[in-house]
């Protein structure tokens, strides 16, 4: 890192004017947010406005948006909102981290509290959301959604709190209520689930990131509509859900060369294994389906040098570049952010040919 700056990367940033949705690369120092525009995976200076963090208000995880469930909105003192995107919870929960500590630099006791807090809310390694999600839903052995009353109303289709609490300590994934309700916040947060109610509403509300979710009988939660949506028979053809089921060890955002016009643009990727494919995403686009992808069976992967530009590679690179060829003999040109990450997503990649 460079002096004074204490965090940077991409982010999705939601247009003030008009809400379109575009990658821009941050930087964080003390008292201000810097964002820049990109042009060949490089930002363009000077950068493209600043956010300044004297007495703004962070909100995180912010759920304002269903399909964009990785949402941090800052609030700037004079009531501008920014909302910020990123590729996994652990990138968001990282940078609304060292944003607030920003913001909360002359609070050293506040600061402290916020490492207590990181350090207590995550998501143990061996666990995947999707899995939990899918046995949630085991027509014999799930939790089963039924219809339940409150504050004198009926809602069709929910489970309560506590019954979900039980559920997960009787399956094995959490050891403790407490644990069962930290992870049914993550749930929440990660848009699988949905509050039901005033009770369970009120909690979102709350702001308190590790009490989302209520061990409690009279708070109401569903299946997120967005889970199991509907796809065109087209849509079916086009992508197999095959290619989806894998678990995912890896994701971020990393600057691609796309193969007709040889432009660079930001995609989140995501790596999954088991079985081991490569997808990518436009972080502009609302729905959350892959704009490519392919299978890491019989691929090879390797570092570009960063002395010129190499054969195949068009643009204004800044270096940091790495090629995946896949068994029918397609390559792909990817840029990251810094050798260290080009060398952690080579590693990660070469474990899946």
């Amino acid at each position: 890192m460079e002096d004074g700056v204490l965090k940077e990367g991409f982010l999705v940033k939601r247009g003030h004017v008009v809400h379109n949705w575009k990658v821009r690369w941050f930087i964080l120092q003390q008292n201000t947010l810097l964002y820049y525009k990109l042009e060949g995976g490089r930002k363009v200076t000077p950068p493209k406005g600043r956010i300044l963090l004297d007495g703004c208000t962070i909100i995180c995880p912010c759920l304002e948006y269903e399909n964009r469930p990785l949402l941090i909105k800052l609030k700037t003192q004079t009531s501008t909102e920014y909302f910020l995107e990123a590729c996994s919870r652990e990138e968001r929960d990282a940078w609304a981290f060292e944003i607030t500590g920003a913001i909360h630099a002359g609070q050293p006791g506040k600061v402290q509290q916020l490492h207590i807090l990181r350090n207590s809310f995550k998501l143990p390694p061996h666990i995947s959301l999707h899995r939990i999600v899918d046995k949630m839903r085991d027509s014999s052995s799930g939790i089963r959604p039924s219809p339940n009353m409150e504050q004198g109303s009926t809602y069709k289709k929910t489970f309560l709190g506590s019954s979900l609490v039980d559920w997960l300590i009787s399956n094995g994934f959490t050891a403790s209520r407490l644990e069962a309700v930290t992870l049914g916040s993550m749930l929440l947060e990660e848009n699988f689930l949905r509050p039901v109610g005033a009770r369970s509403m009120g909690a979102i509300r709350s702001g308190d990131l590790a009490e989302h979710f209520l061990d409690d009988s009279t708070a109401l939660y569903t299946f997120a509509e967005s889970y199991k949506k509907k796809v065109t028979p087209k849509e079916e053809m086009s992508l197999s859900t095959m290619e989806l089921s894998g678990e995912v060890v890896k994701q971020g955002y990393l600057s691609k060369q796309g193969h007709k016009r040889k432009n660079w643009k930001v995609r989140r990727f995501v790596l999954r294994k088991e079985p081991a494919f490569l997808h990518y995403y436009d972080p502009s686009k609302e729905e959350n389906r892959p704009v490519g992808g392919f299978s890491l069976r019989g691929s090879l992967v390797s570092a570009l040098e960063d002395n010129g530009v190499p054969m195949g590679v068009k643009g204004n690179v800044q270096g940091n570049l790495f090629k995946v060829i896949t068994k029918d003999d397609t390559h792909y040109y990817i840029q990251a952010s810094s050798k260290t990450e080009r060398a952690e997503w080579i590693e990660a990649i070469k474990k899946l040919t």
